[in-house]
């Protein structure tokens, strides 16, 4: 026994300190909270007076894994559910379900059609501002039922899932705002760059350290704006995915700053922009038949979002088999492409998640608790 004692004493000093804390990693509170858009909304749209439009709690919605529809703009399960799986997690719940007051593992406060400027649906869905406002009601809850110390280390040790900035971008390719008549790209972006920097900081201020962003898509490939601006097979909206790219080019810079300004500030930015569009260049690589047409919708590429009959158009086509298809509806991806994109978030290298994958990120909590 004495031998083994000593063994086991030698084997942990020869671990570096990261090593030795990531070791621990399982013993610590550790959550997911997630902030954005209808990327990661499993349901929270079901609870505010909006639109159909932003709503997907309707079949055939979640046909494909929940059987009925949940919220999620997806045949399946988002970016956030499988994401909670390999970081051995329940499913994230959304904030403003009834039934969800615990908190203890996270909460979900994203919103389809919120972006990070306020004119982004406004009044249509929950503001990156307002998921703000509920990350400090949920951290003064956490500290009533778990004490501050131990709410603190949650909070310290979690992982901050967001993914914003696609609506502000589509918005004005739709006619819902004249931004570009107003602002050059670069002006616009670093607008919505700035409004989620202060977002971040509040967060971090509250107690945050550990982010995760996720680029935004090629939104010129979109079924939506393939329709709307009419191109052909083969071919995407350059205007939109050039200012997408823009977006994914300056974030990072943003990022790095904040890590600089921020002690203990800790961040992964996932290029899903290339990973999309790889799987649109070479689809039975990764498993797909179609592209560039949506499983669910009408109109060509069933670009117009019918899909469901619930958004002023009854009529539309919904395909026999959703995983041949990268699009589940007009403008979001199947539960295939999901969970593709999950599984190199979580474990994937430089070329698709960097400085750190989330694997990572998730097991920093150690490191970071004792900061």
């Amino acid at each position: 026994m004495k031998i083994l004692k000593f063994h086991m004493c030698l084997f942990l000093l020869l671990l570096s300190s990261v090593e030795q804390r990531i070791l621990v990693f399982s013993q610590q509170n550790v959550g997911l909270f997630i902030f954005g858009d209808s990327i990661l909304d499993v349901g929270n749209n079901n609870f505010i007076n909006t639109t159909t439009k932003f709503q997907a709690n309707f079949p055939p919605y979640g046909l494909t894994f929940f059987h009925i529809p949940t919220g999620r703009f997806s045949d399946g399960r988002l970016l956030p559910d499988f994401i909670a799986e390999y970081a051995k997690l329940p499913l994230i719940r959304p904030y403003l379900d009834p039934h969800n007051n615990l908190y203890i593992h996270g909460v979900n406060f994203a919103s389809g059609g919120s972006g990070a400027l306020l004119e982004s649906h406004q009044g249509s869905a929950i503001t990156l501002q307002t998921q703000l406002k509920y990350f400090i009601e949920v951290g003064k809850s956490l500290r009533k039922k778990l004490g501050d110390n131990r709410a603190q280390n949650l909070i310290s040790n979690s992982v901050y899932l967001v993914s914003t900035g696609g609506n502000d971008y589509i918005s004005p390719f739709e006619g819902d705002s004249t931004a570009f008549q107003i602002y050059t790209s670069t002006q616009y972006v670093n607008m919505v760059i700035g409004n989620l920097t202060t977002v971040i900081k509040e967060i971090y201020k509250n107690g945050g350290r550990k982010f995760a962003f996720v680029g935004v898509p090629p939104l010129g490939c979109m079924p939506r704006l393939k329709l709307l601006k009419g191109v052909g097979r083969g071919s995407c909206v350059e205007e939109a995915s050039s200012i997408a790219r823009l977006h994914n080019n300056l974030l990072p810079i943003a990022l790095q700053n904040l890590a600089i300004q921020l002690n203990g500030f800790k961040y992964a930015f996932a290029d899903v922009n290339t990973l999309l569009l790889q799987r649109i260049q070479n689809p039975s690589k990764y498993g797909f038949k179609e592209v560039e047409t949506a499983c669910c919708g009408s109109g060509e590429y069933r670009g117009i979002y019918s899909c469901g009959g619930k958004r002023g158009i009854k009529e539309f086509k919904l395909c026999e088999d959703p995983t041949q298809y990268l699009f589940f509806d007009s403008y979001h991806p199947n539960q295939k492409a999901y969970e593709q994109l999950a599984k190199l978030m979580w474990s994937g290298d430089e070329q698709v998640i960097k400085p750190y994958n989330l694997k990572q990120l998730f097991q920093y909590g150690a490191l970071l608790a004792s900061q």
